[in-house]
């Protein structure tokens, strides 16, 4: 595991700068890239986000407060940046936010980087229809794994409004996957 507070102090040192960015792309990459990808769904979408993501990290790691964890900080830019380039798309595109993401998780059989068998494209549609809090909140702790506490700190909001949307997200999913599986 990398040591998050030698980082940041490389990270925040002019001389030391490029190479710490470069060892901070090479261990949180892979993970922001899979936590962006659940949000905006499309590969080539993300890379971009993934992108913008970094960027906003460079430029702004000085005003990094180390109140957090620098992986949630760096998630909470990733999780902000993707949910503006989704509104921005669904604007240039005159639909809502609902309607983009069930535009988007139809699209997902064609997408060759997506190789979900049957009831994965199902949980993803599903996925897909939640609103979208309660979208973050479910992605966040089910695929990635993340505790409350962690997830409460990137999206700076309660544990307990947490567990409800969680639990509603799950319930919503159920329902889902129910009526369009038999």
């Amino acid at each position: 595991m990398i040591d998050e507070i030698a980082l940041v102090k490389d990270l925040q040192n002019n001389s030391s700068k490029e190479v710490a960015f470069r060892t901070l792309i090479t261990n949180y990459k892979e993970r922001l890239y899979w936590h962006i990808r659940k949000i905006v769904i499309n590969h080539a979408d993300t890379d971009d986000v993934l992108q913008n993501t970094f960027i906003k990290i460079y430029y702004n790691i000085e005003s990094f407060n180390k109140q957090s964890k620098l992986y949630s900080w760096m998630y909470r830019i990733a999780t902000n940046e993707a949910i503006t380039f989704i509104n921005k798309r669904a604007k240039e595109q005159h639909i809502d936010i609902t309607t983009y993401y069930k535009k988007v998780a139809n699209s997902l059989q064609s997408d060759v980087y997506f190789n979900g068998d049957e009831i994965q494209l199902i949980l993803q549609k599903a996925i897909a229809l939640l609103p979208e809090k309660q979208r973050l909140v479910f992605n966040m702790k089910y695929f990635d794994g993340m505790k409350y506490d962690e997830i409460s700190e990137i999206l700076e909001t309660t544990v307990g409004g947490l567990k409800a949307s969680y639990h509603h997200a799950v319930k919503k999913i159920e329902h889902f996957i129910k009526n369009n599986t038999d």
